[in-house]
């Protein structure tokens, strides 16, 4: 969430790594080439994640879009949820807890809930009035989140710097029931409930609402909420826990989700990235999330910047932020798998300086920015970032259901990802480099056959229709314009899928995984049969000795494939290969170098250990 005392969060920019393929078929020989491409990346033939959604926050900028004209809102609507605008799959209602002791107005959101216990459905004007915009629209996924409980419900009375009283929970569960009840007979249905935002943070400097929920009441509240929705015959998902910080998902998300009686109301498991995670540290949000059997969604980032995707006070409506944040995304999807990416707020008011210009004293928090000084001026002009473009790439052609299929061997500084859905392919591509870039793509199932459609934004294209790449025998030739986001639609022909089959170097040791007898080690490379492992649309590893299989002792082969998480791998850009059983990283024990070295499974950590490439 937008605040300027969240400097503690600002982290050193992670370097990313790119690997070639981790297991690679030859291009075909006929594929038309737009200019020599020297690597040829590959698309998985085995599925990875299924995309939930993608969307944004209705924090804080409704309170204050409430005073605009209503053509403005209206248009504010129509480029947040039409097919002609970002097209958001979700979008992320704000219930609030009646700013007391807010300092900042517009962060100040009324609740529904009067001192008697009686209700007043006329509060929240502008937060009602763009959440039914978004379900007249037909947005998949309407998520009801929360800040703070209602005042009264708080152990100071306030909005913020407090916790929900201890044996409150009932009542917070019925004052979110209420909510959602009365919604449903407006027509609106909520989806999802967070009943908890940043559970870590009590925002004691009263900036904005928030209550900080500690781990062992967290559990309390869930299933406090579970069973009112139960009783009531609700069909209201609960998403949790919005940590602010993946690593104290990670940590904390496990101690309370296990307590008795409270997994089974949680539904997606929610976390937020302003640490800036590593490959290693999102990793881990995939074994977490594989650990509780339940998907993973990134639920809120913003305000990165400075040519870091760490936190960093900034305003920048360049293609160079907006770069950041679709390596963001693109991250999110491929090392953490998540199956949802939600930005934080979609208009915004810090504009710092100027509106259109780079400067210090803003903040990259929204896609769309308006005057602060609207109120006294007049002013109701939109002013445009490419940030707001660059979530398009994906919002509008990664659609709900679109599963998502992992993409090796990209050149350096270019960042592939792509999903398949209702027969065809959606491939987004960040160019991240300052010269055109050539990208020959291999794909090993469901084979595109042509081009539909070609979309880019760069520093001076807005969602521009471009030349569409060519297609031959299942490999794509495209030029990537530099520092740009381009994304290609294709027809697919057929479901047919592929083993692609090649060795596997570690980047630490340059040595190959080889097959033995019970499990794997690393060897120097030769071209025999023990280090050819063949990759499939199952996500089965097979080797001379069988199917690479996890056991609770460890690594083994097996002769024959059962389809059990134990036998499915994935085969990640950044050179990981994770366990769908243990979401573990195979790894070389203890950093060896040494011929027949153990590998194991072991969890992420982003060590060169842990990093495989093809020979």
């Amino acid at each position: 969430m937008t605040r300027t005392r969240r400097s503690v969060l600002a982290t050193t920019a992670a370097t990313l790594a790119v690997t070639g393929a981790l297991i690679s078929s030859p291009p075909a020989n006929a594929a038309e080439t737009d200019t020599a491409a020297t690597t040829t990346a590959e698309v998985s033939p085995h599925a990875a994640q299924t995309i939930d959604d993608i969307g944004a926050s209705g924090a804080w900028w409704v309170n204050d879009l409430q005073h605009f004209d209503p053509k403005v809102q209206a248009r504010v609507a129509k480029l947040l949820f039409s097919e002609q605008g970002l097209d958001l799959s979700s979008y992320r209602y704000n219930i609030g807890g009646g700013g007391v002791a807010v300092t900042t107005p517009a962060r100040a959101a009324e609740d529904f809930l009067d001192s008697d216990g009686s209700y007043d459905w006329s509060k929240d004007k502008g937060g009602q009035t763009f959440l039914r915009y978004a379900a007249k629209y037909g947005v998949k996924d309407l998520i009801g989140f929360v800040n703070s409980a209602p005042a009264q419900l708080t152990t100071i009375g306030q909005s913020c710097g407090g916790q929900l009283k201890a044996g409150s929970e009932s009542d917070f569960a019925k004052y979110i029931a209420d909510v959602t009840d009365h919604f449903a007979r407006k027509g609106v249905k909520l989806d999802y409930i967070s009943p908890f935002n940043e559970p870590d943070n009590d925002f004691g400097d009263c900036g904005q609402e928030g209550m900080q929920v500690t781990v062992d009441q967290r559990d309390d509240i869930v299933r406090a909420l579970g069973a009112e929705q139960r009783a009531r015959h609700q069909k209201t998902s609960i998403i949790a826990d919005e940590s602010s910080k993946t690593t104290q998902f990670v940590s904390e998300l496990p101690q309370w989700i296990s307590q008795p009686d409270t997994a089974q109301y949680v539904s997606k498991l929610a976390h937020h990235t302003y640490n800036n995670p590593t490959d290693g540290q999102l990793g881990n949000v995939y074994e977490t999330a594989t650990s509780v059997g339940k998907p993973s969604w990134a639920s809120e980032i913003c305000c990165f910047g400075k040519g870091s995707t760490g936190w960093n006070q900034e305003y920048d409506p360049t293609i160079d932020n907006a770069l950041l944040m679709s390596r963001i995304i693109y991250k999110d999807f491929a090392s953490a798998h998540d199956s949802a990416f939600q930005w934080w707020v979609a208009l915004a008011s810090g504009y710092g300086s100027d509106p259109t210009a780079r400067n210090d004293d803003g903040w990259n928090d929204g896609l769309i920015y308006y005057d602060p000084d609207y109120a006294t001026n007049g002013n109701q002009t939109l002013y445009f970032t490419k940030r707001y473009y660059a979530l398009g790439q994906y919002s509008k052609f990664v659609r709900p259901g679109s599963v998502a299929h992992n993409v090796t061997g990209a050149p350096d500084g270019v960042e592939v990802s792509a999903y398949d859905r209702n027969g065809k392919w959606v491939v987004v591509v960040n160019n991240q480099n300052t010269t055109d870039t050539p990208l020959s793509l291999h794909f090993n199932s469901g084979t595109p056959v042509r081009a539909a459609q070609a979309v880019r934004t760069s520093a001076t294209e807005d969602w521009a229709k471009v030349r569409k790449p060519s297609v031959s025998s299942g490999t794509v030739s495209a030029t990537l314009a530099a520092r740009s986001i381009t994304t290609y639609v294709f027809d697919q022909k057929g479901h047919a899928s592929s083993a692609v089959t090649g060795a596997l170097v570690g980047k630490q040791s340059g040595k190959c995984l080889t097959a033995g007898t019970s499990g794997a080690a690393i060897a120097t490379c030769t071209v025999g049969e023990d280090q050819s492992w063949s990759y499939d649309a199952k996500g089965a590893l097979k080797g001379a000795n069988g199917y690479l299989t996890v056991t609770s002792s460890g690594l083994t082969t097996a002769a024959d494939y059962t389809g059990d998480a134990s036998q499915r791998w994935l085969l990640n850009a950044n050179g990981q290969i994770l366990s769908e059983a243990s979401g573990k990283c195979l790894d070389v024990s203890g950093q060896a170098t040494a011929d027949d070295s153990q590998v194991i499974l072991y969890s992420c950590n982003g060590g060169p250990n842990e990093a495989w490439s093809r020979q």
